[in-house]
């Protein structure tokens, strides 16, 4: 998600200063994913540079709240409107990681998994016993996030089945020397002794 248009969403509902909008934004969120504040600031400073939101004076406290600009909203609704491309999203790290798992030597690809399937598992019962803590209508917007990753787990999940099944079926394929001169090296010296 664009903290950028995450933070231009909290401002659509009104005048805000950092430590307000990261609190906000977790509240919405239900905390699943934690924002530094440090973050919150340097993204209100590009916000500002880009003419999509504008500070305010200091309040008596010495906060310095933050409204949305015209441009801002256009910016805000042209992100609501526009659907979320698979290329836009991070690349995913888990099936990186499997891939080059598969093709470095001494690496035990089923522990690989099956390590991965653990904390899986325990991330989507932790997901499913918040599920059930609140059922207010205010909590709305952290459960559908909530499900989100409850439907991405389970996702993954079936995804490490299918990776496991694939491993059963798989034989690698032996050593090429064009493919790793090291090995062929070790190998001859092993047999040299």
């Amino acid at each position: 998600m664009s903290i950028r248009h995450g933070l231009l969403a909290l401002l659509e509902r009104g005048q805000m200063y950092g430590y307000q909008l990261r609190a906000a934004f977790e509240e919405s969120t239900g905390s699943t994913w934690p924002l530094n504040i440090g973050q919150v600031y340097t993204t209100l400073a590009r916000l500002e540079r880009d003419g999509l939101v504008r500070p305010l004076p200091e309040n008596e406290s010495g906060q310095r709240p933050y409204e949305i600009t015209d441009a801002g909203r256009a910016d805000l609704a042209m992100w609501f409107a526009t659907p979320i491309s698979r290329a836009d999203r991070p690349r995913d790290e888990l099936s990186i990681k499997l891939a080059l798992a598969l093709t470095t030597p001494g690496v035990d690809v089923r522990a690989v998994v099956q390590t991965q399937r653990t904390a899986t598992m325990r991330a989507l019962q932790e997901f499913t016993r918040l599920k059930y803590t609140s059922d207010k209508p205010e909590d709305l917007p952290w459960r559908l996030v909530l499900d989100a990753m409850i439907f991405q787990t389970e996702a993954e999940v079936r995804w490490l089945d299918h990776c496991e099944t694939s491993l059963v079926r798989h034989r690698p394929a032996p050593i090429r020397a064009v493919d790793h001169p090291e090995a062929v090296d070790r190998a001859g010296d092993e047999a040299r002794r």
